[in-house]
């Protein structure tokens, strides 16, 4: 996994990373499953529940990923929070396409998803795809995986840096739970190879936050790349929007308090849920299939939203696209 770092100053000046315009979007079919949240509930929560993870699989390996697990490993792990925590919609990042397509199909046909992925932009504004290595494992992305299908899935453009690692946000409906999800994968702090000196998580967690401020029945989150804003040493506090734990909440929040448990080895906090509706229970599970540590937020299921009828379904069962 590429390894964060925190802000050391904030750039002066105006941050022109190029928008992440919509990207050629990889089609999958893939699944999980978990519940928990604020405290440890065992089992998929009742009818009137829906669970909600976000996990960081670390599953480029050429980012540092090499010792933590095969993809049966990843594999394994989502068909525990599918069992054990009876999550039924994934934010996934660092996720090689094929992986998440063989894990859909070994996970049962009622298991959909869509995938978008990373991009490497050189100073001629040229894209590249990041492959996986490993024969057969597709490119490295991020995605949106449900226990049933998902419909209006979007791009939603953000900063990005001028040269470098275009990572992104990705959103669809899941009618079948009344949820809209998205998922975000922020930009490391140095991540411009131009302006090393910029930093675009404010700017990217301002169009996150603008985004689900559109439908309230929206669950958001996935690896921010950069701490709770909390401690008097935290240098990248200030890139936080002022909606964040006060107008939403995250999945660990408690009262006032916003540290929330670690989810990254190193012992911080680098992954986040957050939403209206109202939050059952919160989980942080354990794993030796990544770095990262899956983050389980249950949240009550909210009725149906009329509005919300797809205008272009899926043509085939379990697979979604964007644009």
């Amino acid at each position: 996994m590429e390894r964060h770092m925190e802000t050391r100053r904030r750039p002066s000046g105006r941050r022109f990373g190029r928008a992440a315009a919509t990207l050629s979007l990889l089609t999958s079919v893939v699944a999980c499953t978990s519940a928990q949240a604020p405290a440890p509930l065992p089992g998929a929560g009742s009818g009137d529940e829906v669970s909600v993870a976000t996990w960081n699989m670390c599953g480029v390996r050429q980012w540092g990923c090499e010792e933590t697990g095969s993809p049966k490993d990843k594999l394994q792990q989502l068909r525990d929070l599918v069992g054990d925590s009876g999550v039924r919609v994934l934010l996934l990042q660092e996720v090689c396409s094929e992986d998440l397509l063989s894990s859909a199909v070994r996970l049962g046909p009622e298991w959909h998803s869509a995938f978008e992925p990373y991009a490497d932009v050189d100073a001629a504004g040229r894209r590249t795809g990041v492959d996986c290595t490993g024969q057969g494992r597709g490119q490295a992305g991020y995605g949106l995986l449900a226990a049933s299908r998902l419909t209006d899935v979007e791009v939603v453009p953000s900063e990005q840096p001028t040269v470098g690692l275009h990572r992104g946000i990705l959103c669809a409906r899941v009618p079948a739970q009344g949820l809209r999800v998205c998922n975000a994968h922020l930009s490391l702090r140095e991540s411009d190879g131009e302006h090393p000196d910029w930093d675009f998580r404010d700017d990217q967690l301002g169009s996150l936050f603008a985004t689900a401020a559109t439908d309230a029945r929206t669950v958001f989150g996935g690896d921010f790349n950069a701490p709770p804003p909390v401690g008097s040493r935290n240098t990248s506090a200030w890139i936080w929007p002022s909606e964040a734990y006060d107008t939403y909440r995250e999945c660990d929040q408690k009262g006032d308090s916003r540290k929330g448990r670690a989810t990254h080895k190193d012992g911080t906090k680098i992954d986040y849920l957050f939403t209206l509706l109202p939050r059952t229970g919160c989980e942080v599970v354990d794993t030796k299939a990544s770095d990262h540590r899956p983050l389980v937020m249950r949240v009550s299921r909210p009725a149906a939203d009329p509005s919300a009828t797809p205008s272009a379904p899926s043509a085939d069962p379990g697979v979604s696209s964007a644009s």
